[in-house]
């Protein structure tokens, strides 16, 4: 889809996008080995050893996951590799690994290890070539661009850009910024709503939505969801193409099975679980 412009590219990326189905993708957020979940970034608890966790989500049907070493960029080191490889050894479904990338060999060394795209955040900010590279070298399918995003004050509309595990605004248009990743060669981006993450109060729909009008490539919401209808939502009213998810599973409030059923009976395109 790169190469049309305008108005086109929107129109062929939305029909592409609505004849795919969409994807729930269960949330890892490790720290010191342990699967942790905060609210708003802050206030982190832990919820699990995280290759027990990747096994039961990739059983029950989900459709990809989500690995990120939040720890790693705001600490100055890797990703946690063996984790990794013994996380992509468990699991039967792609798997999205991130948190403390910064070069070529680093994106070689994760893939190798069994990860099936990595996610850039902090270093795509800083670095914003080694998305483009990335592209170049593995293919815009493996890359992942994880952006952070905050509300500015009731006086400013629009989003800013977060990067060290929330701790640092950027100072970047998260428009500007999304439309310049995906022209560096993103294949996807992963957005995250500072303020909803973990309040179960529901998706940044207009956030989400301004994101998926703005790009030609897939966006996956993230941060908030609380229900099954906050889920629908994502997909209905924020136009994403995949949600995902960390407390509401970790903590047993509902599977994957059951949000499926659901989006299933809303008339919504999602794999049926027989097929996993």
């Amino acid at each position: 889809m790169q190469g049309l412009e305008g108005g086109a590219t929107l129109t062929v990326a939305f029909a592409y996008l609505k004849m795919v189905a969409l994807r729930l993708i269960p949330c890892l957020d490790v720290a010191d080995g342990r699967v942790v979940k905060g609210v708003n970034f802050l206030g982190l608890r832990d919820a699990g050893d995280p290759v027990e966790l990747a096994c039961r989500y990739s059983t029950a049907g989900a459709d990809e996951l989500v690995f990120l070493d939040i720890a790693a960029s705001h600490q100055g080191r890797k990703t946690l590799v063996q984790l990794v490889r013994r996380t992509a050894e468990a699991v039967t479904i792609p798997f999205t690994v991130g948190g403390g990338i910064r070069s070529i060999d680093g994106i070689k060394e994760l893939l190798r290890a069994g990860a099936d795209k990595v996610s850039l955040n902090s270093s795509a900010v800083q670095e914003p070539n080694l998305v483009s590279l990335g592209a170049q070298r593995f293919g815009s399918q493996c890359i992942v661009v994880a952006i952070d995003a905050r509300r500015r004050n009731q006086a400013e509309r629009g989003w800013d850009v977060f990067i060290q595990g929330g701790r640092k605004n950027t100072g970047l248009d998260v428009l500007t910024w999304a439309k310049e990743v995906s022209n560096l060669g993103a294949g996807e981006i992963l957005l995250t709503s500072m303020d909803g993450d973990g309040t179960k109060a529901g998706y940044d729909l207009e956030l989400t939505r301004a994101v998926v009008e703005a790009v030609p490539i897939p966006v996956i919401a993230s941060g908030g969801a609380g229900c099954v209808e906050h889920i629908a939502e994502a997909f209905t009213q924020g136009n994403a193409s995949a949600a995902l998810l960390a407390s509401l599973l970790h903590d047993g409030v509902l599977t994957v099975e059951e949000i499926k059923k659901y989006l299933i009976g809303r008339g919504l395109l999602v794999r049926p679980l027989s097929v996993q």
